[in-house]
């Protein structure tokens, strides 16, 4: 079954013949799995950004936001903790918390138990950006997988979840990004 390409991308088909007319070498299951990862994972971004865009957030702001929830009750982290999570570098992850700010979705205000410390905080509005998002997401993650099986779902996450910790393993420090995207 051939998987259906964007303009001017080739079919996942055709991309291994082309790999293996090239590359004697390759394994064409292995070539299958990655790249058709590697597709799901780029597509699921545009579906993601298109979505934050509706509630007038970028995908970098979402990820902000998510770490912040993801700390827990009072949802505060300091900005040097927020740019290693993100894997941004700090001036990258000043611009994005300055843009944040402007926008209502977090504060930015000094530790009162040590002045020299930066504490960032999702507001009300940030959090309610996230709920929102979250709503969204849940439908597109809903009706992709609409066609696969409970067992089916849980094989496939037991599977990924295998293969996430082998590589998070071999490359540790991976969780960022090589540049920033801001």
């Amino acid at each position: 079954m051939g998987d259906t390409p964007g303009p001017s991308e080739p079919t996942l088909e055709e991309q291994i013949a082309a790999y293996q007319r090239e590359f004697q070498d390759l394994d064409p299951q292995v070539e299958q799995i990655v790249s058709a990862l590697g597709r799901l994972n780029r597509r699921m971004n545009v579906a993601y950004g298109r979505q934050t865009a509706t509630l007038g957030i970028s995908n970098a702001e979402w990820e902000v936001l998510k770490a912040l929830v993801l700390s827990g009750a009072p949802y505060q982290m300091g900005p040097g903790e927020l740019a290693k999570r993100l894997g941004l570098t700090p001036a990258a992850m000043t611009h994005r918390i300055d843009r944040m700010v402007a926008e209502g979705l977090v504060t930015r205000d000094r530790d009162e138990t040590n002045r020299v410390r930066v504490i960032v905080e999702l507001t009300a509005e940030g959090r309610e950006k996230w709920l929102e998002a979250m709503r969204l997401a849940t439908v597109f993650e809903e009706d992709l997988l609409q066609d696969l099986s409970q067992e089916e779902r849980g094989a496939l996450g037991e599977v990924l979840t295998r293969l996430l910790r082998r590589v998070e393993h071999a490359q540790p420090d991976a969780g960022g990004r090589l540049t920033d995207l801001d």
